[in-house]
């Protein structure tokens, strides 16, 4: 039969965790045919956990405790990692826990993925729950990772991958860092879906704009030669413009420099170390049998 396990980070957020479970158990009783567990990574999360109900569907719930807090992205890179070295699977979806990824589309991944068993597939963000400015903030930073990576990123966490994806994403350094630039430089074929972002199910989002700065650079920073390339000519071009420009080509030509100095400061969150040591930071697993 086959197996499908789904990856969900978690911090504090144990109310919502259990509304999404629940939710899942629903969108998943059309595949009778597919073995269904759900790997929740416990972020050392300093509210005591309360009695989770594994649903019916769900043929296995299990929780990874972790001894310090690493972050979101650090989860779903121990997460991918974990599950690669130590589950039998056919394919891992990612989630976040908190009602944004929405379970309904769990039916899309998976009706995809069956179609096309050879490639992983992303959930394409078409629209968002957030505000205008958030929006706003959101699409700058798709255009400024375009312009210096030319690529096209409109997917976060929410996918369902191959085992042979997550095979090559298992070992990859950025994966520390970021989770959508590394399947976007190391995955070629792609399938996508369409997404609505959806609303949490309890509290206000998480995201706050340094957050949301440091999540766009860590993108970024997986291109970070690329990013270098295309500065450098930029840079070139635009000093051989100064006599149209003025003053104003030594102001883009700074903004530049510094832009790719953070890029540099961000992509030292990046950690080959960090990764394959990861399961030093693991302190206990709880199976959830009913």
């Amino acid at each position: 039969m086959k197996k499908i396990i789904i990856l969900i980070p978690v911090f504090n957020d144990w109310e919502s965790l259990q509304k999404l479970i629940e939710e899942i158990n629903k969108n998943i009783t059309d595949f009778e045919d597919i073995n269904f567990e759900c790997l929740i990574v416990n972020d050392a999360s300093t509210i005591d956990r309360p009695r989770l109900i594994k649903p019916n569907q769900i043929n296995s719930l299990e929780i990874l405790n972790m001894k310090k807090n690493k972050g979101h992205a650090r989860c779903n890179a121990f997460g991918i990692r974990y599950v690669f070295k130590n589950k039998e699977f056919d394919n891992l979806i990612l989630m976040d826990g908190d009602g944004e990824d929405r379970p309904i589309e769990i039916k899309s991944l998976v009706s995809s993925i069956i179609n096309n068993p050879k490639k992983s597939v992303v959930a394409k963000r078409i629209q968002r729950s957030e505000g205008i400015f958030f929006q706003f903030l959101y699409q700058t930073h798709k255009l400024i990772t375009y312009i210096f990576t030319g690529k096209k990123i409109n997917f976060g966490n929410y996918s369902i991958l191959i085992k042979e994806d997550v095979e090559k994403l298992h070992t990859k350094s950025s994966l520390w860092s970021s989770f959508s630039g590394t399947v976007k430089k190391n995955l070629q074929n792609l399938n996508v879906i369409n997404s609505i972002r959806g609303l949490r199910y309890f509290g206000p989002s998480q995201m706050s704009f340094l957050k949301l700065l440091i999540h766009s650079f860590s993108i970024i920073a997986v291109f970070k030669y690329q990013v270098f390339l295309r500065s450098s000519i930029m840079i070139i071009l635009i000093a051989n413009l100064n006599s149209y420009l003025g003053g104003f080509s030594i102001l883009l030509q700074i903004l530049i420099v510094i832009f790719n100095l953070l890029i540099f400061i961000v992509s030292l969150r990046e950690s080959k170390n960090g990764l394959v040591c990861s399961h030093e930071n693991l302190k206990d697993k709880e199976i959830i049998t009913h």
